[in-house]
């Protein structure tokens, strides 16, 4: 790591992978200058007293909005911090193993099995389960030969989540998927069109709750298309997820996953080991806001960008000002 001293919050720009090796020549610069502008390699905040990290990841919503939490804390921490947003993990995960990349928001279960089949192929048995202690364990058994740390899981988790609309739900005295199975009815499914073959949506509906899926209704997960077909009656339900924040503009409430069907897709940092995972100062920081982040605080954050259309720096700032996590 090498300092970069500017002072601010910093603009950060949203990249593709194409050229990230070079990622340092296309940041957007503090203030929003441009690099020809200011002469400075890569866009940062805080005093960069303590070096220069690159916070990667997806370019969803959640996810980025996650990497400004990361971005945050660390800049209160004395670094000058990037970040870059690509399509997926398969975009994103090679780039931190070879340390262009400092620190990832990643999801236990779901980063767990894509190492494993990285490692041991695409037909390896599961190693994620509902149990968040066995997954990150696994993770990390993975993890750390590709030179990557894993940090302790927090409370925030986001999983795949069913939704019906909120009458049904109290017609039907059903506040879990255990109730809807027993209720015997069979169900219109609005997902995505692989669901058949998906042990955790159609099949795990059926295998663990004895919910009877009559139908696929192709719309894809958590998708506005897929809220309306339910809302309409169109489909009775709906795959959602965890965090989504917008299932009451619906009229939508999820059912328990009261059999623990769901893989314990905790949210947690994964970090190169060489660059930063002997760093206690980065961990410390990134573990505070871990020990701090819960599952409706990420709703809410998410509400604020899809919902309210606000910037997702702007609410990554708040939150963290809110939680005490950074100075305003």
């Amino acid at each position: 790591m090498t300092a970069t001293p500017t002072t601010g919050r910093a603009r950060r720009a949203r990249l593709p992978l194409a050229g990230l090796a070079a990622l340092t020549l296309a940041l957007t610069a503090c203030g929003g200058d441009s690099l020809e502008e200011s002469g400075e390699a890569g866009g940062s905040g805080g005093d960069g007293e303590k070096g220069s990290l690159t916070v990667g990841g997806a370019n969803f919503t959640e996810a980025v909005l996650m990497a400004e939490l990361y971005a945050g804390v660390l800049e209160e921490a004395g670094y000058s911090v990037s970040v870059t947003s690509v399509e997926g993990r398969e975009l994103y995960a090679p780039e931190l193993e070879t340390g262009r990349i400092d620190i990832v928001p990643e999801y236990a279960a779901t980063m767990a099995e894509f190492l494993n089949t990285e490692v041991n192929g695409p037909d390896a048995e599961p190693v994620a389960s509902p149990d968040v202690a066995d997954t990150v364990a696994a993770l990390r058994d993975l993890a750390e030969p590709r030179g990557l740390s894993v940090l302790d899981p927090g409370e925030a988790v986001n999983q795949n989540a069913f939704a019906v609309t909120r009458s049904f739900a109290e017609e039907n005295e059903l506040t879990t998927l255990t109730d809807l199975g027993e209720l015997g009815e069979p169900v219109r499914l609005a997902a995505g069109e692989d669901c058949p073959q998906r042990p955790f949506c159609q099949p795990g509906l059926e295998d663990t709750y004895g919910i009877e899926v009559s139908e696929i209704v192709p719309l894809g997960v958590g998708t506005v298309q897929a809220k309306q077909a339910v809302q309409r009656g169109e489909a009775e339900l709906a795959l959602v997820t965890t965090t989504d924040a917008v299932l009451e503009d619906f009229e939508l409430v999820t059912l328990a996953d009261d059999q623990s069907l769901q893989q314990a897709d905790n949210l947690l940092p994964v970090v190169n080991t060489d660059t930063v995972g002997g760093d206690q100062d980065v961990l410390d920081a990134l573990n505070a806001l871990t020990a701090t982040l819960t599952t409706e605080d990420l709703k809410q954050l998410n509400r604020a960008v899809d919902a309210e259309r606000q910037k997702a720096e702007d609410v990554a700032h708040a939150y963290l000002v809110e939680q005490g996590l950074v100075s305003a």
